[in-house]
């Protein structure tokens, strides 16, 4: 019964977000502008109330990752464009930012072999060089400083997110760990995307594209959180009845 029950909750959590990617997916290819602006913010709270129909408990951290994604996602509703770019990337850069506190506890660099700490210093320093570079080529490019100025900070942000994430697999793996990885690399891909999609090339499928990888982030770090409530849940112990006849007990 606990099996099917779990199997039928699955199921359900990831039909609805099926469903919600369909509504986007209709939404762009109609190009229905209230549904492409209503349909992203619907993630995050119904993925939620699916989340509590089985689990009661969310950490804080997590809590203020959605807070801030959700305000992230319903900007576009009611702020005009100017305003627009850099509210959402301070939104998102707070979100980011939760993320790190919820993984810098597990984060455990002296336990790491030597070479996978010199590799992930290594893969570090290349990303911080490419950002830098970048960071000088948007600075060319776009005439507000302090959107420049997030712009920098967010990608950093994500950046070190990411090495804590990779580092924490490297050292651990386990699901859990896997989980948050993955997340992790969709929302930097997907804001990666959306930088094309602002700065150079703009086209329909590409922003699609950006609003599928990310709900894919927001889907697999609800699969990461559901994971931890099941690794918390007290194990049953085991009881073991077993029964003698009199003959045994006496020879």
């Amino acid at each position: 019964m606990k099996t099917w029950f779990k199997l039928s909750f699955n199921s359900v959590f990831l039909g609805a977000f099926i469903l919600l990617i369909a509504i986007n997916i209709i939404g762009f290819v109609k190009q229905d502008a209230l549904i492409m602006q209503t349909a992203m913010p619907l993630f995050i709270p119904v993925l939620l109330i699916f989340f509590f129909v089985k689990y009661r408990s969310l950490g804080i951290m997590f809590v203020s990752f959605l807070v801030f994604s959700f305000l992230g996602d319903i900007s576009s509703m009611f702020l005009a464009e100017d305003s627009l770019i850099q509210t959402s990337s301070i939104l998102y850069l707070l979100s980011f930012l939760y993320l790190i506190l919820m993984v810098v506890p597990k984060f455990k660099f002296h336990h790491l072999d030597k070479i996978i700490g010199i590799y992930l210093l290594v893969v570090l320093s290349i990303n911080l060089y490419f950002l830098y570079t970048l960071y000088i080529v948007m600075k060319a490019v776009i005439p507000n400083p302090t959107e420049v100025l997030l712009f920098g900070i967010k990608s950093l942000t994500l950046i070190v997110l990411g090495f804590l994430a990779f580092a924490v697999y490297l050292n651990t793996q386990t699901k859990q760990s896997v989980l948050f990885l993955t997340a992790v690399l969709f929302f930097s891909l997907s804001a990666m995307l959306n930088y094309i999609g602002m700065y150079y090339f703009y086209n329909w499928s590409f922003d699609l594209l950006q609003r599928i990888l990310y709900a894919i982030g927001l889907y697999v770090m609800f699969k990461y959180i559901i994971v931890q409530n099941a690794n918390k849940q007290p194990r049953q112990p085991v009881l073991i009845n077993e029964s003698y006849s009199s003959e045994n007990l006496l020879a």
